[in-house]
């Protein structure tokens, strides 16, 4: 496989199969995903070109590398646990205000582990983290934690 930095898009992942099928993903910067199936008459031209959402991008990677692939991660539905990732949109409720202000462990037991902006992930977010549109928190919970956090989470 072989990188590519594009100026002010991202980065393009060029791959060729083992059947000798050229492939390339860019990943732009603000976390979608263009994936693109190159011609086998003809390696510079492209038979399909196909852009991923955030969340699509995550559903294909889920996909393609289903976490019980790895024994190192944590099986959270055998505990009683669900991880699940929601976006806040620029209309929410909470775009520009703090993380404690939504109560989140407290009204509902979820605990929020991590928020992804743009390219940059934060771990452990204090409850002084200030919220944007465009934020994907990641929360770990009940699964009824979880719903009722995603009901608080996408008020407008």
């Amino acid at each position: 496989m072989s990188t590519t930095p594009l100026p002010g898009i991202g980065v393009k992942y060029d791959l060729t199969t083992r059947e000798h099928e050229h492939l390339s993903v860019i990943a732009h910067r603000d976390g979608a995903r263009t994936v693109n199936v190159y011609r086998s008459d003809d390696p510079d031209a492209c038979a399909r070109s196909i852009r991923l959402t955030v969340a699509e991008s995550t559903a294909l990677i889920d996909a393609l590398m289903p976490a019980h692939h790895s024994p190192n991660l944590l099986h959270t539905t055998d505990l009683g646990l669900v991880a699940e990732r929601i976006e806040l949109t620029a209309a929410s409720h909470w775009n520009g205000r703090l993380l404690g202000d939504t109560r989140m462990r407290t009204d509902t037991g979820v605990s929020i582990v991590a928020v992804l902006r743009r390219a940059e992930a934060i771990p452990s977010p204090a409850p002084d983290f200030r919220l944007a549109g465009g934020d994907t928190l990641i929360l770990i919970g009940t699964r009824e934690g979880v719903d009722a956090a995603a009901a608080i989470l996408g008020r407008e």
